[in-house]
């Protein structure tokens, strides 16, 4: 299947690793233009080059929860992709720990990073979108349900998910779609680092296979395909919704 990909451009944050450079990989492969962006200077161009560089990738150095961060990023990606079809927003993980235990200084650096900077973002790129554009969001399984001692990430997420749908209300008349990706345990080097904090990494990912439908963690190009689609002309009646891509782990509908 043409996803129709060919020659559009893409703004993705967070993505110079993980799940936001999965899904850069998908959308050049299938003719895309990426402007990727992270906090690391190094990392966003060792992964532009990774995606072969220019004509089809571009980098910039970004934190969303910098209040200045969203209109440079946008006037770079206006620059630098001549137009933009969309954009794939994702910040990393809030701080870990219980709803009794997290500070508040950690609640409020994480509404910054977490829920204020996607929403600057948008703001700021709205008015340059056209018919047809996407915005997806990169939210979690907490959206659904709580994860053990991520008591901010499932304050937040799901806030940020009904944002979304909201958001979907208020585009939808000018033909833009707005939706939500919601990762489970998918085999990034940040599920490695928690993994091997455990004290026995392999039993860690025993445990977290066992409660998987599929007996399995997913592999990120498995999600990237699925934002690549999302975010593609071939999902345009696909908007206001949710999509797990999870290996079957959220029991809900």
């Amino acid at each position: 299947m043409d996803l129709g990909l060919g020659g559009r451009g893409y703004l993705l944050t967070g993505a110079s690793r993980g799940l936001g450079f999965a899904t850069a990989r998908a959308l050049v492969g299938d003719g895309a233009r990426v402007l990727i962006s992270a906090r690391s200077a190094d990392a966003v161009a060792s992964s532009v080059e990774e995606l072969g560089g220019a004509p089809s990738a571009f980098g910039a150095v970004a934190d969303l929860a910098d209040p200045g961060a969203a209109e440079r990023l946008v006037a770079e990606a206006r620059e630098r992709l001549d137009r933009v079809d969309g954009v794939l927003i994702s910040v990393g993980g809030p701080a870990p720990g219980s709803v009794l235990d997290v500070a508040e200084e950690h609640w409020r650096t994480a509404v910054d990073s977490v829920l204020l900077g996607p929403l600057r973002l948008v703001k700021a790129l709205v008015p340059h979108l056209a018919e047809g554009s996407a915005i997806g969001f990169v939210l979690s399984t907490s959206v659904r349900q709580p994860i053990g001692t991520l008591a901010i990430s499932n304050g937040l997420r799901p806030g940020l998910a009904m944002t979304a749908k909201a958001l979907a209300d208020e585009l939808g008349p000018r033909g833009i779609r707005v939706f939500g990706l919601l990762p489970g345990t998918i085999a990034t080097d940040r599920i490695a680092e928690i993994e091997a904090a455990s004290g026995d990494a392999s039993a860690a990912r025993a445990r977290t296979e066992s409660a998987i439908p599929l007996r399995r963690v997913g592999r990120p190009e498995e999600f990237g395909r699925v934002a690549a689609f999302a975010l593609s002309p071939a999902a345009s009646y696909l908007t206001g919704t949710m999509l797990p891509v999870d290996g079957g782990v959220l029991r809900s509908l």
